[in-house]
């Protein structure tokens, strides 16, 4: 297979390592990289031994990465799709549902694999995780919040809407094999105007509540990426730092005949998992769906899924209130 790697930035960078890496062990054919910027692209390009060029239409790959700002994807995703390139979309898939839909639709029309990077479904903790809500060892799942804390001026061109807390939408509608019922939003901007620097969204699926927190203006921690479910039988908590971690919590409250309400808390058990790089498992996954003609777990219609319920969460935080989620769209769920 011929592969190419579209943008070199701060991400992009990563998707070249591994793509070397497979290279390096007979998995992939050849690898090619783009980048508008042809100082960046030559010197990575120099320090991984491969070549590049500086515009999509001199690439002639069979797959490819976008690792391109989010505000591009539309156009480059496109252009790629219509000359029959399959592709790995970095997250989020496009800035709103109308694109994200139409690069779903144009990889359907072209017969082209189309994947996200939700890297979080490759996460060896996270895929863990899911077996167990799976086989109903946490019980009935009622609660679930996330964390994504940092210190840092914001972007210019996206906020943590589409940057962090577009991952946890995804995660939630993974684990819980659902989408939400309602979403409540609330966002601010102090520093960056229209750059959304914290949000809080909250989704209702049915019974089950999650909720969903996002900033890059919290110095009181170090950087936080963790998960915490709740179910009637069981929680789990994942720090997203550490890859091969997931506690179990073997606690519940129950209703006792004589006693009534009473509560059992047995204490945690930590279990490890298998050391994976969740993007080198995210890319092997495309390339894969891309041999085989197929779409990988984290397909187009996931990313696509994934904007519309932000869309949901800004028209929420527009009106101030709690937003029920349209579903004209129901064929294009699970």
């Amino acid at each position: 297979m011929r592969y190419g790697v579209v943008g070199t930035g701060y991400w992009g960078k990563n998707h070249v390592r591994v793509a070397r890496e497979l290279l390096d062990e007979g998995r992939l054919d050849d690898v090619v990289i783009c980048d508008q910027d042809e100082r960046r692209v030559e010197s990575l390009a120099d320090s991984y031994d491969l070549p590049y060029v500086t515009d999509i239409a001199e690439m002639d790959v069979d797959a490819a990465t976008v690792a391109t700002p989010s505000t591009t994807h539309r156009a480059i995703g496109t252009d790629m799709l219509e000359r029959g390139i399959d592709l790995l979309v970095e997250k989020p898939l496009a800035l709103n549902a109308a694109d994200a839909w139409d690069l779903v639709e144009t990889a359907e029309d072209n017969d082209c694999s189309l994947g996200v990077g939700h890297i979080f479904r490759y996460h060896p903790a996270l895929r863990a995780l899911k077996r167990r809500v799976d086989r109903g060892e946490l019980g009935r799942i009622k609660y679930l919040q996330t964390r994504r804390f940092s210190f840092r001026v914001p972007r210019q061109t996206t906020g943590v809407l589409y940057s962090l807390a577009v991952h946890d939408v995804d995660v939630y509608d993974y684990l819980l094999d659902a989408r939400p019922d309602t979403v409540h939003g609330r966002f601010d901007s102090f520093v960056r105007e229209d750059i959304v620097e914290t949000s809080t969204l909250t989704l209702g699926y049915g019974n089950v509540t999650g909720v969903i927190n996002s900033s890059w203006q919290i110095p009181v921690f170090d950087k936080t990426r963790d998960l915490v479910v709740v179910g009637s039988n069981r929680s789990a908590y994942i720090d997203y730092l550490e890859n091969t971690k997931l506690e179990l919590f073997d606690a519940e409250v129950f209703s006792d005949p004589e006693d009534g309400l009473k509560s059992r808390n047995d204490g945690a058990i930590v279990h490890t998992t298998d050391d994976e790089e969740p993007l080198k498992t995210e890319v092997e996954a495309f390339v894969d769906a891309s041999e085989s003609g197929q779409h990988p777990p984290a397909s187009g219609e996931v990313g696509a899924r994934a904007v519309e319920t932000l869309e949901h969460a800004e028209r929420s935080a527009a009106k101030n209130e709690v937003v029920t989620v349209d579903r004209p769209g129901l064929a294009k769920q699970f």
